[in-house]
């Protein structure tokens, strides 16, 4: 029989999973739409990237410092100076503002990171804050250990809104402001971001500010492997002493997926073995599956057609 476990009980795999909507229409498939009909519905968990991650990691102090998490797995050096990042960002304007396309993974080189960053190190360095990208995706602001920070929103809050609308706010946020000002005019008259226009590539046009802090002290998952390619959960892992195997409780990360099928026949060794110790399913608008063995004799439970 099976009991119904705490929402915070480690089960032998938790599987982190994009918003259901992502999946809006497509059918879940017999042995995974079987599973969630019998599985136990856990109370939901506060929606968004950060919160979903937060559900399997604890960091102390409190806190999300992504940008030093981040740097030291990109550089070994973030015990140094606080940080933040400072990626490279495409925006396009419209009839409201500018929406923000691209955050990131723009496709650069490390040539062109180098050479975009060539203008921007004396608009930052002057203003105490080196700026650099030990790699092409991640651009990384050095600040003091006592900087004071305007309150930056994070790129899944970004992405596809209006860039003036998650512009940092007050005395504090006003000298972000001129400096992403700046750094916009110099992104915008730079001959790799003309060659790029003419090769059909994305302009780097602007830069997200978010994930300022400092690096925690203390890093814990109760995971014994992680398996994923996203380089912030990756970073946790890292400081956490976690690696890609590992005899224990296994995290597996899913979000990028797109295609549900695809899902479930990942998931279907898990499903037709479902240990003792239950498999959960975390998506990242909040909802929570817990599956284990003994539920099987809810037989009498319809399947699940599709995700709600």
């Amino acid at each position: 029989m099976a009991v119904r476990p705490s929402p915070d009980a480690v089960p032998a795999l938790a599987v982190l999973l994009p918003e259901r909507r992502r999946f809006a229409g497509q059918p879940l498939g017999d042995a995974l739409g079987k599973a969630l009909a019998r599985g136990d519905r856990l109370s939901d968990g506060e929606p968004g990237e950060q919160a979903q991650l937060l559900r399997h990691v604890d960091l102390l102090p409190r806190g999300w410092p992504m940008a030093a998490i981040t740097r030291q797995r990109d550089a070994g050096d973030a015990v140094l100076h606080q940080w933040l990042r400072a990626d490279p960002a495409h925006v396009r304007p419209d009839m409201t503002g500018a929406r923000v396309l691209a955050i990131g993974d723009l496709g650069l080189s490390q040539d062109e990171a180098d050479a975009l960053l060539a203008p921007l190190r004396p608009l930052f360095g002057d203003t105490g804050f080196p700026i650099s990208a030990p790699v092409p995706s991640r651009w990384y602001l050095a600040l003091p250990v006592e900087a004071r920070l305007p309150a930056f929103s994070p790129p899944d809050a970004v992405l596809g809104d209006d860039l003036f609308s998650h512009l940092p706010e007050g005395p504090e946020g006003r000298r972000w402001r001129a400096l992403l000002n700046e750094a916009q005019v110099l992104l915008h008259n730079h001959p790799v971001n003309a060659a790029r226009v003419a090769a059909g590539k994305p302009a780097v046009n602007s830069l997200c500010f978010w994930g300022a802090g400092k690096l925690p002290d203390r890093v814990h998952m109760p995971f014994a492997a992680v398996s994923s390619d996203d380089a912030e959960l990756l970073s946790l892992a890292a400081l956490a002493g976690v690696g890609a195997s590992g005899d224990g409780p296994q995290l597996l990360d899913l979000r990028r997926a797109r295609d549900l099928s695809a899902v479930a026949a990942r998931l279907q060794p898990a499903l037709e073995d479902l240990a003792r110790d239950g498999l959960r399913l975390d998506f990242a608008d909040g909802a929570r599956w817990w599956l284990q063995a003994g539920q099987r004799w809810r037989f009498w439970r319809r399947p699940t057609a599709r995700l709600a």
